[in-house]
């Protein structure tokens, strides 16, 4: 068992961090004999002087200057402790688990996160990126506290966040570029589609066009590269792809019909009776980000 305690190690650092015995008392509103008695009880009990006073002000010694910067630590992990207690005690979940679908702006999961983070810095998130029905399954299962999907299920409700822009596009030097002209169904089935698998059990295949050259990967990541590199053609979100084609690594394709598609996305929480403040907070985020970055009225 330690032989010190978080008291003593408070009052020390009092006393460094204010110069002295007499500025510590006051502002740890204690005795002056009683700040002075925790510091000596801890340099007896550890063997070691960590404390030297020099005219009126109290210094570290070499030994206690590395004990100090030992001691944050402590008393950080400390403090968090407690923080996570209080936040247990009101009801402030300790752990929460969303499946997001991999076509929601990553900008705007980054900026929910970062602002869930300064309001509930001790929830710990996991986060499982889906595509397709990947996250209505976890839903269902009941694996998640909440969802980004484009599904709802039945005996659910969403509320619908945005509808992504999808476009096609193929690299430059694609042999369906050099056609230069208008592409009709026929003329894509005839080339490489990169699709990306369903993440759930259905196995859905959207956008699919039935061509035999197709390539399918688990990643947007993974189809955006391989497109880039004129190993095939796809729908992709604008998003991923608005800065490639801007600088011409990307262009997209002009099709005769069915060219710019729409993919609905909503919020689902798995039981909204149940939730706690943190993941209904995060909800919000994700919902209000989700608006704001294609300008969805509220």
């Amino acid at each position: 068992m330690p032989k010190s305690t978080l008291e003593q190690w408070r009052m020390l650092h009092a006393v460094v961090a204010h110069g002295g015995f007499a500025q510590a008392a006051e502002m740890v509103h204690k005795s002056q004999s009683t700040v002075h008695h925790a510091v000596h009880k801890l340099e007896e009990m550890l063997g070691v002087q960590i404390l030297q006073v020099q005219g009126r002000k109290a210094t570290l010694t070499e030994a206690g200057k590395l004990l100090l910067r030992r001691s944050e630590n402590l008393l950080q992990q400390a403090e968090q402790l407690e923080s996570v207690a209080s936040g247990l005690a009101q009801g402030i979940e300790a752990h929460i688990q969303i499946a997001v679908e991999i076509i929601y702006p990553q900008e705007a999961l980054y900026c929910a996160l970062a602002e869930f983070s300064e309001q509930y810095p001790n929830t710990r998130i996991e986060i499982i990126e889906t595509v397709l029905s990947g996250a209505e399954d976890l839903l269902k299962q009941g694996v998640c506290d909440l969802v980004i999907t484009p599904f709802v299920p039945q005996g659910f409700i969403g509320d619908l966040i945005t509808n992504i822009p999808f476009t096609p596009v193929a690299n430059p030097e694609h042999p369906l570029h050099q056609l230069n002209r208008t592409l009709n169904k026929d003329d894509l089935a005839r080339h490489r589609q990169i699709v990306i698998r369903d993440s759930g059990v259905v196995r859905r295949n959207s956008g699919w066009l039935g061509a035999e050259q197709r390539w399918t990967v688990t990643h947007m990541s993974t189809s955006v590269n391989m497109v880039k590199r004129g190993l095939g053609f796809t729908w992709l979100p604008v998003s991923w792809v608005d800065a490639d084609i801007q600088s011409g690594a990307l262009r997209a394709l002009p099709l005769q019909e069915g060219g710019d598609r729409e993919v609905p996305l909503y919020l689902v929480y798995g039981d909204m009776d149940r939730q706690g403040p943190a993941t209904l907070y995060l909800g919000n985020q994700l919902l209000r980000r989700g608006r704001e970055w294609t300008r969805f009225p509220e």
